[in-house]
């Protein structure tokens, strides 16, 4: 019998089993009370992260209102300022029509007086009608102008000198060269000084005996005002638009980063809630993982592990959705891996009190107890008998919890006895465990079932002979 493993699946007694049953109601009862306990507290940070979620939307809102009304503010106040620069400059406009209309009358006066009044009358009407217009706030443009070449062009008939008449008309040009307004050397800054110079050389040539010289210049000039006012009106538009432009493209640059932002904290809100949930049954997850595998069930503690890791893995890349899914997970998983966890509890106690009963009964029968090792899935002891001989016990269970227990002897004669009429009895060794095995509390404790080994023969066979008067087959009595 030395030397092969002996087997005996072990049953607990009807007392036994009533506390243990006890105790796992009480258990079960203590699970389903944390998972209240948790459920009340998702539902508590599901309130307070909905409430969170709502004061963010709302300042979410108050910022885009606030964002807009600056917004509206600062267009106001920039169609303000382009109200007010054309409003005055269409009141130079209106009084440089003015001062020219004044003129006009000024030369239909003159030409009155030198002997065209007959061919004034016309003008006079042209003349009021501009006056009226202007009185309505158009802007007469060029027809000042034409109506002032008018006027000169009867001067010659009545006084004979052109002089006047080029003083006149180069008046009449440069205030449409003063008329580009202000800004028009910024803007226009080649045509402001081309119409400059030619405005300097046509004065020159005003004199007296240079009216052949004035004529010549007069539709150089002429077309260098006109080209410097469009230069100047395209460079206002083009400001304009440049401006509503940039107006547009600051828009846009604020609506994205609100729009950051808001993406940004809806992303901090949803990790925080995952943290918060996380932190509920972490505790409870981190325990059943570090028991699991002092337990010895490495397949428990793997399978919280990975929900473990698996949700600290999306919380550091910052994935809300990643969080969110593993948590829930975790939760789901959390429930019957406590159930799973407290089965192994109460497999770990029965085999811990089948040890305390397996050491005293085995010190009752002369047994010295040798110490043992806690192997978290089973328990190793050794034993050692006055003979030598050594007994190395494995206390551990199956699958369903049924405690088993091994035996290793060594240095134990392994004989058979025979009675008269070639009766087997017991062998000395089996008939020692199943001593202990009687000792170890009945109903009150455990029933251990068969003893076992390898190749043993069916009841009432009998033992095999073996040379030296040795058997290695063992029966039961």
């Amino acid at each position: 019998m030395s030397g092969s493993p002996k087997y005996s699946s072990v049953r607990v007694g009807a007392v036994y089993a009533q506390r243990e049953a006890a105790e796992r109601r009480r258990r079960a009862e203590q699970r389903r009370a944390r998972e209240r306990r948790r459920a009340a507290e998702r539902a508590r940070l599901a309130q307070e992260a909905a409430a969170r979620r709502e004061r963010a939307r709302a300042e979410t809102e108050r910022r885009r209102a606030e964002a807009a009304r600056k917004e509206a503010e600062v267009a106001a106040r920039r169609t303000a300022e382009r109200g007010a620069r054309l409003a005055q400059a269409r009141a130079e406009e209106s009084r440089a029509d003015e001062r020219g209309l004044d003129e006009v009358w000024e030369l239909i006066a003159e030409a009155q007086r030198s002997g065209a009044r007959a061919e004034t009358g016309s003008l006079e009407r042209q003349l009021a009608e501009l006056r009226g217009r202007a009185a309505r706030g158009e802007q007469l443009g060029d027809a000042v102008e034409e109506l002032r070449g008018r006027v000169v062009n009867l001067r010659p008939t009545a006084a004979g000198d052109r002089t006047d008449d080029s003083a006149a008309v180069l008046a009449g040009l440069e205030r449409r060269f003063s008329a580009t307004g202000p800004d028009g050397a910024a803007l226009d800054a080649d045509g402001h000084r081309r119409c400059t110079d030619l405005l300097d050389q046509l004065r020159a040539a005003a004199g007296p005996g240079r009216q052949v010289r004035f004529e010549a210049l007069l539709g150089t000039v002429e077309h260098a005002l006109a080209r410097h006012a469009a230069t100047v009106s395209e460079a206002r538009e083009a400001t304009v638009r440049q401006a509503r432009a940039e107006q547009e493209r600051e828009a846009a640059e604020a609506a994205e980063r609100e729009r950051a932002e808001a993406a940004e904290a809806a992303l901090e809100l949803a990790l925080a809630e995952a943290a918060e949930r996380f932190d509920v049954v972490r505790p409870a997850a981190e325990g059943v993982l570090d028991t699991a595998a002092e337990l010895g069930d490495p397949g428990l503690a793997d399978e919280i592990g990975d929900a473990l890791r698996a949700v600290t893995e999306a919380l550091t890349a910052r994935s809300a959705s990643e969080a969110r899914r593993a948590v829930a997970d975790l939760e789901g998983r959390l429930p019957d891996a406590e159930d799973r966890l407290d089965e192994l509890e109460l497999a770990y106690q029965r085999r811990r009190d089948l040890v305390e009963a397996l050491r005293d009964a085995m010190t009752g029968e002369g047994f010295a107890f040798e110490g043992g090792e806690d192997q978290g899935g089973s328990f190793r002891l050794h034993f050692t008998r006055p003979t030598g001989a050594t007994y190395e016990t494995t206390v551990a269970s199956e699958d369903d919890g049924t405690p088993v227990l091994v035996y290793h002897v060594e240095g134990e004669p392994d004989v058979t006895l025979y009675a008269p009429q070639d009766e087997a009895v017991c062998d000395t060794t089996e008939a020692l465990l199943e001593r202990v095995h009687e000792a170890l509390g009945g109903d009150d404790g455990f029933v251990p079932g068969e003893l076992t080994w390898d190749g043993k023969p069916p009841p009432g066979t009998g033992g095999n002979q073996l040379p030296g008067g040795t058997s290695g087959r063992w029966t039961t009595p």
